[in-house]
C-alpha cells in the first residue's frame, strides 16, 4: 500500500505546477500588454519546454522501463484521448469573459475544457513520481525523490508560465482585475493535481503498464503541442515579418535549451 503522505506529496507538486500558472498573470501588473511578437516567443518556449521534457524525460525513461513498442503505444493512446476530448468539446468554445457571469452548468463545461489541455501535464507529473520513496532519489522533505519527478515538475512549472499569460492577455482586454487574472490562470491549471495524483496511484499500483504510462503522457503533451500551441502562435504571429515563424522557432528553441541541460543534471 501507499502512504497517504506520499499522495499528499504528488498532489502538492502538482499544485505547485498549477500555482505557476499565476505568475504568467503578473506581467500585466506593470505593463498595460504584450506584444504580438512577444506573445509568440512565450508559446515557442512552451512548446519548447513541452516537447525537450517529453523526449528526454519522459520517452527516456519509459524506454528504460520497457519497449519502444509498449512507449509508441502508450503515445498514441495519449494522442486519441486528446483528439476524443477535443471533439466531444469542440461546440463548447468559451469565451473568458463568460468565466465571471458563469452560472454551474457552464463552470462544469468550462472545467471541461481545461481538463482538456491541463489534465495531460498532470498526468506527466504523476507518472514521473512512480519511484517515489524508492532507491534512486534525492532526499526532499524526508522523500525519496525520483529526478525525473523534481525535472519532471521544474519543467511543468516553466511551460505553465508563459501559458498562464496567454490565459491573461484576453481577459487584459476586456477589463478583468489584475488579481482575476492570477486567479483565473491558477484555476485552468487546476486539473493538473488531480491529473497528478490519479496517474501516480495507476503507476504505483499497476507497475506493469508504467513504460505505457510515460508513453501515453509524452504523446499527450507533444500532441498538445503539434496542434494548440504552435497554430495558436502562428495565428498570433500572422502580422509579424515572415508570419512569426523565426521568433516562434526562437521561442522552441530556447526553450528546448533550458531544459536539455536540466535533464542531464
Amino acid at each position: 500500500m501507499v502512504a497517504l503522505d506520499a499522495f499528499a506529496f504528488v498532489f502538492v507538486a502538482g499544485l505547485i505546477t498549477a500555482l505557476a500558472t499565476g505568475i504568467g498573470a503578473l506581467p500585466f501588473f506593470f505593463f498595460d500588454s504584450i506584444s504580438a511578437r512577444g506573445n509568440v516567443a512565450l508559446w515557442g518556449f512552451a512548446s519548447g519546454i513541452m516537447v525537450a521534457a517529453s523526449l528526454f524525460g519522459l520517452v527516456d525513461e519509459g524506454l528504460a522501463e520497457g519497449t519502444p513498442t509498449e512507449i509508441g503505444i502508450g503515445m498514441l493512446a495519449g494522442v486519441v484521448l486528446v483528439v476524443l476530448a477535443h471533439e466531444v468539446l469542440m461546440d463548447a468554445e468559451i469565451d473568458p469573459q463568460e468565466y465571471e457571469e458563469a452560472d454551474f452548468k457552464k463552470l462544469i463545461l468550462i472545467l471541461g475544457v481545461l481538463t482538456v489541455h491541463s489534465f495531460p501535464e498532470g498526468i506527466a507529473v504523476g507518472v514521473s513520481f512512480a519511484d517515489l520513496g524508492l532507491e534512486g532519489g534525492t532526499q526532499l522533505f524526508g522523500f525519496t525523490v525520483p529526478l525525473l519527478a523534481v525535472f519532471m515538475t521544474v519543467a511543468i512549472s516553466i511551460h505553465n508560465v508563459p501559458e498562464g499569460t496567454a490565459i491573461s492577455i484576453p481577459l487584459r482586454s476586456m477589463g478583468v482585475s489584475k488579481w482575476k487574472m492570477v486567479w483565473w490562470s491558477v484555476f485552468s491549471s487546476l486539473p493538473q493535481p488531480i491529473g497528478a495524483v490519479i496517474a501516480f496511484a495507476f503507476v504505483r499500483y499497476a507497475r506493469e503498464f508504467l513504460p505505457y504510462g510515460f508513453g501515453f503522457a509524452a504523446g499527450a503533451m507533444i500532441y498538445l503541442v503539434l496542434s494548440e500551441f504552435i497554430p495558436e502562435a502562428l495565428e498570433t504571429g500572422t502580422d509579424l515579418p515572415g508570419g512569426g515563424k523565426r521568433v516562434l522557432a526562437g521561442g522552441i528553441a530556447l526553450g528546448v535549451a533550458l531544459m536539455v541541460p536540466l535533464n542531464f543534471i
